[in-house]
Order: C-alpha cells, then structure tokens, then sequence
C-alpha cells in the first residue's frame, strides 16, 4: 500500500490581520483522492497538535470528514516524522505556510528523503513555501530547472495580501531557479516536472493529488 504524508501549517495569524492556518479544501480534497485510492494518509505539522484552520466549509462532506478525524487533533511534529515508509508528500495550502513552512528543517528533510528515496513530493497552492529552502543532498534547490505552479503574485495582489505575506512565493521561487507556470487568476493549474506535483490555487488541490496517485502507479 502507498503511504502518502499531508504536511499543514501551524501557523495561525494572518500579519496581524485575522486568523488562518492551513486551508481545509486543499487538505480534504486531495485526502478524499488518496483514500479514494486506497493509500495510507498520515498527518504532520510544523508544530504538532491541531493546527489551526482557514476556508472550512461545514456544507462539503469531504471538509465535514476531514476535519472530524481524529489524527487532526494530535498531528506529529514533522521533526519527529521518518521518511521511510512513505512514498509521497503533499504540502498542503493556506496562508500561515508563508510564515513557518520555508525555515522548517523537519519539513525540508521529509522532503527531500521522500524525493531522493523515488517518491512523489507535491504542494498546493501557498504550500510550494516549503518548496523555496529545499535542497537535495547535493545542495541544489529542488524546485531549480523544474516547473513549478504556485499562488501567483497577481492572485496575492487580488486578494490584497501582497504587502502582508513575508515574501511573494511566485517570486522566490522563480529567484531558486523554478520556471512558473500560471494560470488565469484562480483557475486550476497543476504542473508535474519528474516527480514534483504543484498546483497554483484551490482549484487545483484535487488534481495536484490526482496527479500524485498517477506518477506512484506508473512507478
């Protein structure tokens, strides 16, 4: 059985603005996927416990699943995670990601054991920020020469958070070498370059896992 790691922010304020946390349709959706095709899902998160939620909306049975399962409230610090056993990553969305996800050394290890190991690493929308401080064993980031979707600097300027998120993610990862590939503001884009699977916004959260389940099939 494929093992699959869901990685969410602990993270919970927004600069100061209002709360956030990771987004729950970019965590449930691509879970439904994966259980769907009968893979093993474990939680992680920077902090460990509940992490905090953003965008949770009660009228969707996936979110409805998601959000009462019970390793939600007591997830593993990704410090403590061994790579071994699993065969992908998702880095899953939401805005507290742009402020613990790039410097977390557990996160950036998953990562890159699962990659070098011949796994799947794959993130949504805000959850490429795990993405900018990768680097393989051979000190090469991991996102450099690939292509890469993430929140686009228009949809941060859109939704009016361009001055308020640390850093803008398009950006940096364009600056680490990653060729971005965009969308139309908020509609669904994934990109898959060898075995990293990104999407640029909600929308894609379903086929960023679609995508996931496709590459470990093949394999």
């Amino acid at each position: 059985m494929n093992a699959i790691l869901l990685a969410l922010t602990s993270h919970d304020t927004l600069g100061g603005l209002r709360e956030t946390g990771f987004y729950v349709p970019e965590a449930a959706h691509p879970w439904r996927v994966f259980r769907e095709a009968g893979f093993a899902v474990d939680l992680v998160s920077v902090a460990g416990g509940r992490p905090p939620m953003d965008g949770y909306d009660t009228n969707d049975p996936a979110q409805r699943d998601f959000v009462d399962l019970p390793d939600l409230a007591t997830t593993r610090r990704a410090a403590e995670v061994d790579a071994v056993g699993y065969d992908g990553i998702l880095y899953v969305g939401g805005h507290g990601t742009m402020w613990d996800f790039p410097d977390d050394e557990g996160l950036a290890r998953l990562g890159r054991d699962i990659y070098e190991g011949g796994g799947v690493v794959a993130a949504v929308c805000h959850g490429p920020a795990a993405l900018v401080n990768l680097t393989l064993s051979d000190g090469t980031y991991l996102v450099e020469g690939k292509e890469v979707s993430a929140f686009t600097n228009a949809e941060e300027e859109a939704v009016g958070l361009a001055a308020v998120v640390p850093f803008l993610l398009q950006s940096t990862l364009e600056e680490r070498g990653a060729k971005h590939v965009a969308a139309p503001d908020f509609e669904s884009q994934v990109s898959v370059s060898e075995r990293l699977v990104t999407g640029q916004n909600p929308a894609s959260a379903t086929r960023v896992a679609e995508e996931v389940v496709r590459l470990l099939r093949t394999h």
